[in-house]
């Protein structure tokens, strides 16, 4: 089942998702990501956090018909992991996040780190400014939208990769061998599409969309 979450910080404007919000099994606020389905006008069924960081005192009372789990502020994970921990565990395992640019650099890199649970973790982000896949090892390829030039980047997890694929890059993945640490920084795209296949081992594939770029 697939899940919308939004989280605190930048998110991207309301047109970036706008033609799959109704496709989402459910919608769900993490804190301030609240304030993030309030501006598109959508109500989340599942609200999760220690709320301390919300626009508003209260905010989730505006949403009387939502499933309200309240923590304290003094607690092991961050509102978004416990977010992404229950779903999972509802069966929500395809998790798309709305949010999370900008602000503090720890809570950026806390959100990158998320991608390292398997079992648990987001398969797709989305910023103010740019979005971030995951693609799985053997789950085939996925085509995204673009124009000629678009800048994308690609990130092996802390595992490593290699015989990855692409097509519609000007720099071709095929045949490279990426220890941890490695990574692929501002490749470019040919044409109006480009596709990214992982061989063994994960991988993150980084855009900087138009509003029209999205994955197809």
């Amino acid at each position: 089942m697939t899940a919308l979450l939004a989280i605190g910080g930048e998110g991207p404007g309301p047109s970036i998702l706008a033609d799959r919000t109704a496709s989402f099994d459910i919608i769900c606020a993490a804190d301030s990501g609240l304030d993030l389905l309030r501006g598109w006008g959508l109500a989340p069924r599942l609200i999760v956090g220690d709320m301390d960081s919300v626009s508003t005192p209260d905010l989730e009372k505006l949403y009387p018909e939502a499933e309200i789990l309240r923590y304290p502020r003094a607690k092991d994970y961050s509102d978004t992991e416990l977010a992404i921990r229950l779903l999972c565990e509802r069966g929500y395992t395809d998790i798309c996040l709305a949010g999370g640019g900008g602000g503090r650099i720890d809570h950026l890199i806390a959100l990158l780190a998320m991608f390292e649970h398997r079992g648990r973790r987001p398969r797709e982000w989305y910023t103010r400014d740019a979005a971030v896949f995951l693609i799985e090892e053997g789950r085939g390829h996925r085509v995204f939208r673009c124009r000629e030039g678009d800048t994308v980047s690609v990130f092996p997890l802390s595992s490593g990769a290699s015989g990855m694929k692409s097509e519609g890059l000007r720099w071709a993945l095929d045949g490279l061998v990426w220890k941890a640490g490695d990574y692929g920084l501002s490749n470019e795209t040919t044409g109006s599409s480009f596709s990214v296949e992982a061989g063994k081992g994960d991988i993150l594939v980084v855009t900087f969309y138009r509003r029209e770029n999205r994955p197809l």
